[in-house]
Formats: C-alpha cells, sequence, structure tokens
C-alpha cells in the first residue's frame, strides 16, 4: 500500500513538473517517446531474431560438421571390420592359429609367401589401419608384426572383454598404443590414444584357438577429434562405454573449465538412462553449446563442445549497431522536431507575449498573424475577445454609474418604506384602542409583508422567513372569505435554518389562492406545506390544496412548458404566459430555480380535478449559517 502511494505521489510530481514545461519541449518528449516506443519494440524483436539466428547458424555449422565427422567414423570401422573379416575368413591363418604342434620349416615358408604376405596388404590397402594382429592360444611360432602368442596381452582388461564376447565384435579405446613386442621391458608408453576392433577365434565352436585385432589411432578414426578447428571456438570428442574421454590436449577447453568433464559425462549418463540432451552449458561467465552424436555399432558417442564467445561478441556487436541507429535516428527526429516546431510555434509565441502584455494592464493593439490554422483562429479569438472585454469594461463603467442612481433611488424607498411602517404603526393603535383586533392583526401581517417585500439584501433567505411571510399573506387573505383557508405546515425543525430563494413559495401559495377555489365550495379550504429530505442532500418541498384542480389537457400543457423553461434562451412555441391561468407565477418561479440552482431542480405540478392540486418543488439542500443536526453532508453557505 506505501509502495502504491509512493508510485502515486512520484506520478503526481511527474505531471505536475511536465505540465510547467514549454509546448514545444513537451512536444519533442512526446515525438521521442511516440518514436521510441515502436523503435525500441522492434529492435528488441530484431535483436531476438538476429540472437536466435546466430545461436542457430553455430549449432546447424557444427552440427554439420558432427555429422561429416560421423560418417567418416563410421567408413574407418567399415574398413577395420572388413580388415578383421578378411584375416577371419582365411583358412590357412585359422589352422596356423589353432596348431597345437610346432609346423616344420616347409610350412612355415609357405605359409609366410601365402598368407602372411596377404595380411600384410591388409594394411597396404588400408593404411590408417595401425596394427593387424593374431594372438594364439597355442605356443605356435611368432611372425612379426602379425602373429603373437596370447600370453602376452591375456591379462588386458580390453583382452579378456573381447574374449567374453564369443566370437562378436568388441571395440575398446585406449589411451596409449603399447608395443607388444617390447611390453615386457617396462618401459612407459607413449601417449597415443587408439581404437581396437577384437574378435575371438573358435575352433571348433566355443573352443578358444585365438584373437584378430585390428587397431586404428584415433587421430586417424577421427582426426577432428584431434585437430584444432581453424576458428578456435570448437572441440570435438569421443567418449567410450566406460565414459572415457579422448580429445587433443592442446587448446582445450577442459583446461579452462574444470567442470566440464564431469558435466559432459553426467549428460552421457542421463542420455542413456532417458534419452534427453542438453545442448546449453555455461561456465565461468561463458556459454558453450554440446553437440552430441551417438555410435551406436561401437557403443561410443561423439560429441562437439562450441564456445559461443565469437557468437556472442558478432550479436553484441549487432546490439550495439542497433542501440547506436536508434539514438541516431531519434536524435534525427528531435533535431528535425525542434526546428519544426519552433517554426511552427512562431507564432504562438507571439500570441503569447501580446497576451502578457495584455496581462500587465498594457494596451491592446492589434496583433497580425499571417496564415490560419489553430494559432491563426486562436489569434483572430483573442481578437474578438480582447474587443468582447473592451466593450464589457465600458458597460460595466456605465451599470456602475447606474448603480450608485439605484443605491440613490433605494434610499429614498426606503425613506417612503419607513413613513409607510408609520403609517400603519398608527392606524394599528387606533385599531386596537376601538378594540378592533380583527383590523389590527390585519395591519400586523401587512407590516411584516411589506417588510419582507422591501428588505430585498439578497437573493437567499432561510425557509422559517418564507413560510412566515405565507403564513402572513394567507391571514390577510381570510379577510376576503367567508371560509378562512386553513394553512398546514409539516417541515422538521432543521429543514428551517434551510435556504430558499426569496419569494420562491409565495407566487405558488398566491397561484392556489387565486384559482383553486371558486368561491360556491362549503367545507375546509386548506393550504399544506411538507418538507422532506431526499438522498445526495437534496429537499423536495410538497404545496397542496384540496381546490378544484386542473383538467389533464392544461395539466398536460403546463407541465410540458414548466419542463422547458430555463433550456433554452427562446420562449417555447405556442407559451402564452398572459393566456394561461396557473403559468405565469410558476414560471417565474421555475427560471429563477434553474438559474441560481441549475436544470436538475425546478417544480412540477399533479392534480386531480374535482379533488386536489400539488406542486412539487426539488431543490438543494444548503444551510445559510452553520450546520443542521447530525447532517455533515449538507452544503454550508454561512
Amino acid at each position: 500500500m506505501q509502495k502504491d502511494q509512493c508510485w502515486a505521489a512520484w506520478w503526481d510530481s511527474f505531471k505536475y513538473w511536465f505540465g510547467r514545461r514549454s509546448l514545444q519541449s513537451r512536444l519533442i518528449a512526446s515525438y521521442i517517446f511516440i518514436i521510441l516506443g515502436p523503435s525500441s519494440i522492434v529492435s528488441f524483436y530484431s535483436y531476438e531474431a538476429i540472437n536466435n539466428m546466430y545461436v542457430r547458424d553455430a549449432e546447424d555449422k557444427n552440427a554439420s560438421l558432427l555429422e561429416m565427422e560421423q560418417q567418416h567414423i563410421e567408413t574407418q570401422i567399415e574398413s577395420m571390420v572388413r580388415a578383421v573379416q578378411v584375416a577371419y575368413d582365411d583358412i590357412d591363418v585359422r589352422d596356423y592359429l589353432a596348431n597345437t604342434s610346432e609346423p616344420d620349416t616347409e610350412k612355415l615358408v609357405d605359409f609366410n609367401n601365402n598368407s602372411f604376405k596377404n595380411l600384410t596388404r591388409i594394411q597396404y590397402y588400408n593404411p590408417n589401419v595401425a596394427h593387424l594382429r593374431l594372438f594364439s592360444s597355442s605356443n605356435v611360432t611368432e611372425i612379426w608384426p602379425i602373429f603373437f602368442r596370447e600370453n602376452r596381452v591375456k591379462d588386458e582388461p580390453w583382452y579378456q572383454k573381447a574374449e567374453q564376447m564369443k566370437g562378436m565384435e568388441s571395440w575398446s579405446f585406449l589411451y596409449n598404443d603399447p608395443d607388444v613386442i617390447k611390453r615386457f621391458r617396462g618401459q612407459i608408453p607413449a601417449p597415443t590414444p587408439k581404437v581396437s576392433l577384437l574378435r575371438e577365434m573358435s575352433i571348433p565352436a566355443n573352443h578358444h584357438v585365438g584373437m584378430v585385432q585390428v587397431d586404428m589411432l584415433l587421430d586417424k578414426f577421427s582426426p577432428r577429434t584431434y585437430t584444432i578447428a581453424q576458428d578456435g571456438e570448437s572441440q570435438m570428442l569421443l567418449a567410450d562405454s566406460e565414459a572415457q574421454i579422448f580429445t587433443r590436449e592442446e587448446n582445450s577447453f577442459f583446461r579452462a573449465n574444470p567442470e566440464l568433464e564431469k558435466v559432459i559425462k553426467e549428460r552421457l549418463q542421463r542420455y542413456k538412462e532417458t534419452g534427453d540432451w542438453d545442448i546449453h552449458y555455461m561456465e565461468n561467465g561463458k556459454s558453450f553449446l554440446l553437440l552430441h552424436k551417438p555410435i551406436e555399432r561401437i557403443n561410443a558417442d561423439l560429441l562437439s563442445i562450441v564456445s559461443m564467445d565469437s557468437v556472442l561478441k558478432e550479436i553484441s556487436r549487432t546490439r550495439n549497431m542497433l542501440i547506436g541507429a536508434n539514438i541516431g535516428f531519434v536524435t534525427l527526429v528531435a533535431v528535425i522536431a525542434y526546428i519544426s516546431n519552433a517554426f511552427i510555434l512562431k507564432n504562438l509565441r507571439l500570441l503569447t507575449e501580446e497576451m502578457k502584455k495584455v496581462r500587465r494592464g498594457e494596451a491592446y493593439s492589434r496583433i497580425a498573424i499571417r496564415g490560419g490554422g489553430e494559432v491563426g483562429e486562436l489569434a483572430h479569438h483573442f481578437s474578438k475577445l480582447m474587443n468582447t472585454i473592451n466593450t464589457l469594461v465600458a458597460q460595466a463603467v456605465h451599470k456602475e454609474a447606474l448603480k450608485k442612481e439605484a443605491e440613490l433611488r433605494t434610499l429614498h424607498n426606503q425613506i417612503d418604506a419607513h413613513f409607510l411602517y408609520n403609517t400603519l404603526e398608527n392606524i394599528k393603535m387606533l385599531a386596537e384602542i376601538e378594540n378592533q383586533r380583527q383590523i389590527s392583526d390585519a395591519l400586523t401581517s401587512l407590516g411584516g409583508m411589506m417588510r419582507y417585500n422591501f428588505k430585498w439584501s439578497g437573493e437567499y433567505v432561510k425557509l422559517h422567513d418564507e413560510i412566515r411571510h405565507i403564513e402572513n399573506y394567507v391571514e390577510i387573505m381570510n379577510i376576503r372569505f367567508d371560509e378562512p383557508i386553513e394553512l398546514q405546515l409539516d417541515i422538521p425543525t432543521d429543514a428551517l435554518e434551510m435556504e430558499v430563494l426569496k419569494m420562491s413559495l409565495q407566487p405558488i401559495v398566491e397561484n392556489a389562492v387565486k384559482h383553486a377555489w371558486t368561491g360556491e365550495e362549503t367545507g375546509l379550504r386548506s393550504i399544506s406545506i411538507q418538507v422532506q429530505e431526499l438522498q445526495q442532500n437534496v429537499v423536495q418541498m410538497v404545496v397542496s390544496d384540496n381546490g378544484k384542480g386542473i383538467d389533464e389537457a392544461a395539466l398536460l400543457a403546463l407541465n410540458l412548458e414548466l419542463e422547458k423553461v430555463g433550456l433554452s434562451d427562446q420562449v417555447p412555441r405556442g407559451f402564452a404566459p398572459e393566456s394561461s391561468q396557473h403559468g405565469i407565477g410558476l414560471r417565474n418561479v421555475q427560471e429563477r430555480i434553474r438559474l441560481y440552482y441549475g436544470k436538475e431542480y425546478g417544480l412540477k405540478i399533479f392534480s386531480q380535478q374535482g379533488q386536489y392540486t400539488r406542486v412539487v418543488v426539488r431543490l438543494p439542500k444548503v444551510l445559510l449559517t452553520g450546520r443542521v443536526g447530525l447532517d455533515d453532508k449538507a452544503i454550508d453557505r454561512g
């Protein structure tokens, strides 16, 4: 809640500050906002599209290289498989490995000249094959570098794994290529990673006689795994079934990102379990793509690690170009808008300066602004306004003179009113001396009415003053009638302090006295005044009589005429107050109410012929002095 109030206060302060800027500044700010908004949105989506395009291009490019490398590996796999198959299918080779006794010299010479030379041709026709070796379980004569006794390698894990495959292909990856001939001299093998294909030879079935092995160095098997890419932003690697990773040592991403190898092994394990692969990775604030291709035949995985540094630099350069273009464009638009507005608003500034001179009291000299448009029209109306003001000033001076004259006349009338009051008092005293109480009371009421009429200090009076004036009027009217009129009041005490327009109810009562009865009626004549408080500080005054009423057609015409009063400057067509039996006083009351309170207030007439006439007056509840009761919503004019 407090935060919302803080934002609201800040927004109000900004609106106040912005509203005090010049029109030219606000127009330029509006232009910048209108242009900067769509431009920023377009730039944002363009940047996102370019970003995705660069990432997608990097992914597609390296995925293509990865696929090409996969095809090369599959080709090398086929060549290794064919080499094993040739050696495996040679009957002389199988017989030589299956010998349990040493062959004689002639057979050895013959074997060397035929089968051995055929085997050496395999390497000749497949230069990528590093070694073709056949291991015999018997103690046959070794013919280097192809035929060896099994006891040289039988304790190696990769050899035991192949033996368990029972004639199926067994693929092994090794970090080095030890020399079989010199392996017992305790030398440290050179780090020459290789991949080996081994296949057990059983003659007859399930009778182990030896093993066929074909080796290929990994830099031949997968060249891109051990070479540095031209851009230096990618690195390929091979991972075997045991999650051993084979890749180049120079310029390796693993050195600068020690967690990378662990993450790759975890993702490989998850891939084997779920088949899902996440290509995105970030470490040390650097972003990488990890592309993956499974090589199912050898149960290995080919991966490409792609650094996004160059891609992000290109994206950053593009982003800066977009921002620079936006700033340049907005600056250009602001300069053009400033120059254009300065030219367009020149006449407006001239008009403003002329207004300032008038405000300081200087004499107005006609302003000459060429051209049309809103500014020209404003200047025209300003000239008309100044002419009107000069005319009104002249009229005000004339009215002030008339006012002074009226004040003198009012003073004279007051003198005359005092003379009349004194005369009435003298007559009243004579009536009391003669014990004419009725005449004395009538004179008292007449004096009250005269004082109420002559004492016109303002348009508003309290309701109780207007009611007292009505009571005096009814008392005087009752002298004329054989059957007096009874005045009934139903007014809450607090409503008597409410303001009403002076002489707003009396004409309604007078209209009832004049038109409600013909003089031939018998029975009680009554006029009632009731005040009701409605919602939203509105009161309703109801003046009713039990007279002859108004016929339906006349009532409809009268209400229609009263509804139009005050809504236009012209008298409604067909409205002739001099011929209306009821309309003159009511129309005057309606005009004054709507003039002082508004067009939503006024009076309406209801009648039933032969039974009653009711005038409903709707007014705002306004107090002249202080509040009344517990109504805190009433308007206070005091």
